[in-house]
């Protein structure tokens, strides 16, 4: 058991399944920690989550809740609830109920290997083409970004020492992944298989342009991998070029006469394509840079909820009213 343990759960739309969710953690956490607690951080839904929080906390001491004024993005309420949470070891997980409570056991016991960050591998693919296509892109880039092998296996259900946060403590950006701030901390990753669940209400918030966008945050917020393409890229059709240059001198030599003005004006289009490519990866990341001089938080919060009382311990049951 350990001494204690922190749940984080971004909330957007799940006025239909916290409440599950809470239940399912109340039987279950008594047995993992002496202590726990849970922040639930409630990123500008469009139904009446809040509203099942504050009722939430009022039932469970062990419950905070934490309201963003907008919706920020799930990493960046992530980012909000982790640095809100209190103990040795922190578990994220979604509001579906997709990630079961009691797969929690395996995280921790696999943490408690050695590793600082645990990541819970889905045992089947959840998804359908376009969305499992954009998602491998994602885990791609990953790859590139977090320079861990563990890349290509991150989930959104994961179990982290609390020390790793200390890597990114001082990081201030709207453009989070946290998968990626976790390696500024650690590099002792892993995975392990869990249950994956159905969806029991609602439907999905990440769909495939969603997770376009992301990947492009991924790559021009933490990598320089866009500008080694862009560098590629431009040696490429230079040498392409010259290649070019070498074929119209044969051709004056040996027959004199060169291709006319198709040839020329598809060179040229093909050249200025390539320049234009370049410009606009630059750009890109020059309107990033922009962004991140602004001084824009990460989020913002309109409102939380306290701890009704200490946390609670095995001894004391799973719940206090006020």
């Amino acid at each position: 058991m350990l001494p204690s343990l922190s749940i984080v759960v971004p909330v957007f739309n799940g006025a239909l399944t916290i409440r599950d969710l809470i239940l399912d953690l109340n039987k279950m956490l008594p047995s993992l920690a002496e202590r726990f607690e849970a922040v639930l951080v409630e990123d500008g839904s469009r139904d009446n989550s809040w509203e099942v929080i504050l009722q939430l906390s009022q039932e469970f001491a062990w419950l905070r809740g934490i309201r963003l004024m907008r919706n920020f993005g799930q990493h960046n309420a992530l980012l909000c609830g982790i640095r809100a949470a209190r103990f040795d070891v922190i578990v994220t997980m979604d509001d579906d109920l997709q990630h079961p409570a009691t797969e929690i056991l395996k995280l921790l016991d696999k943490l408690a290997e050695g590793f600082d960050v645990v990541y819970g591998l889905p045992d089947e693919p959840q998804h359908g083409v376009a969305r499992g296509l954009a998602s491998t892109i994602t885990k791609l880039v990953l790859q590139t970004t977090m320079g861990v092998d563990i890349a290509s296996k991150v989930s959104a259900f994961r179990a982290f020492r609390t020390q790793v946060r200390d890597g990114f403590a001082n990081y201030q950006s709207p453009f989070v992944s946290i998968d990626v701030l976790l390696t500024w901390g650690t590099t002792r990753f892993s995975s392990i298989p869990v249950l994956h669940l159905e969806r029991r209400a609602g439907v999905s918030n990440y769909n495939f342009l969603k997770l376009v966008k992301h990947t492009l945050n991924l790559a021009l917020g933490f990598s320089t991998l866009p500008l080694k393409f862009a560098s590629f890229v431009g040696f490429a059709f230079t040498v392409a070029g010259f290649l070019i240059f070498v074929y119209v001198l044969a051709r004056w030599f040996l027959e004199g006469s060169v291709p006319g003005f198709p040839f020329l004006a598809s060179i040229i289009a093909i050249f200025s394509g390539v320049i234009l490519l370049i410009l606009g990866i630059m750009g890109e990341y020059l309107s990033h840079m922009h962004v991140q001089l602004m001084g824009r938080p990460t989020c913002v919060i309109r409102e939380s909820t306290s701890f009704s009382a200490q946390p609670i311990n095995e001894s004391e049951g799973g719940s206090g009213n006020k």
